[in-house]
């Protein structure tokens, strides 16, 4: 978290303004975030885990309907 040495507070990247500065004194506390880094996509180790959740949950409910 970034940290302004003036006001002696963090702050949250949504609660600084766009461009990296401290809403309090305006001072440059952090570089400005690419809108790149916002589009990151899942892990491949999580859509796994959704895939192998999709199969068992299925499989539950073929032995429930049988």
């Amino acid at each position: 978290m970034p940290w302004c040495e003036e006001c002696s507070k963090y702050w949250t990247p949504n609660s600084m303004n766009d461009d990296g500065t401290c809403p309090t004194c305006g001072r440059v506390v952090e570089e400005p975030t690419s809108e790149a880094a916002d589009d990151e996509k899942a892990p491949w180790h999580f859509k796994l885990m959704i895939g192998v959740l999709v199969v068992y949950l299925g499989w539950r409910f073929v032995q429930m309907v049988t």
